[in-house]
């Protein structure tokens, strides 16, 4: 097994990150560029595009281009791109996983944020951005309600099929897992009834070298950086094990 570097040496030169379905690189930006300047480290936030998944793929891949190593990670699909991308490396380029409320593994067909995704694709499509935002603003904690009313906005109308592309991925499995050659940091909340925190944990106990860290809806909601500083919590802590 490989010897984790330790984010003193600064050996990653960036962390590629990746935003959940219906968010922007605004929120991942947020979410992560405290930990990238705490490793020293060039943060890419990569943006979505039409073609959900393959699009952020082409990403990280222009990212680990243009640089000696990279960190990939996350939010929601993201962190299970960021893994993907993660696990079929075998060029030495990846330094480590940063994967933050990872939403379910194998196919989506029973995952709670894969349906919500569909709803909200077909609910856009048939009523209309503000209707849906509107709706979905009047059920959701203030917080949630800011960011994915700005983001959906931003995104319109290419979010449609961004939330159906993201409907139809299926996630690495714990077997594809066990196979990690890198670090994997986690971070996930076990109030968050989306991302729910059993995945993280399947996640945790498959790859070979993990650390999980637990932080509560509220927290991370309020503090979208809580999110990258527990991803290096966990990271820091695997490197000096």
């Amino acid at each position: 097994m490989p010897v984790v570097d330790s984010p003193q040496t600064r050996t990653a030169t960036a962390l590629v990150v990746i935003p959940g379905t219906g968010s922007d690189a605004d929120h991942v930006t947020r979410a992560f560029g405290h930990a990238a300047a705490t490793l020293g480290v060039e943060l890419v936030a990569l943006e979505p595009t039409s073609d959900l998944i393959d699009g952020h793929r082409r990403g990280i891949e222009r990212a680990a281009a243009e640089h000696d190593r990279v960190l990939v990670g996350g939010v929601s699909i993201g962190a299970a791109i960021a893994l993907e991308w993660a696990l079929a490396d075998t060029g030495g380029r990846c330094a480590g996983v940063f994967a933050a409320l990872p939403a379910w593994s194998g196919d989506a067909d029973s995952a709670v944020a894969a349906a919500g995704a569909r709803a909200t694709a077909d609910a856009m499509e048939r009523d209309g951005l503000e209707t849906t935002v509107a709706e979905m603003a009047a059920s959701s904690p203030d917080w949630l309600a800011e960011e994915l009313s700005r983001s959906w906005r931003r995104l319109y109308p290419e979010v449609i099929c961004q939330l159906r592309d993201a409907a139809r991925y299926c996630a690495p499995t714990p077997a594809q897992i066990a196979d990690l050659a890198v670090p994997l940091a986690l971070v996930a909340a076990p109030d968050d009834p989306i991302h729910p925190i059993a995945v993280a944990r399947v996640w945790h106990e498959a790859a070979p070298r993990s650390a999980l860290v637990e932080v509560t809806l509220e927290r991370w909601g309020r503090d979208p950086g809580l999110l990258g500083e527990s991803c290096l919590d966990a990271y820091t802590r695997l490197s000096r094990r």
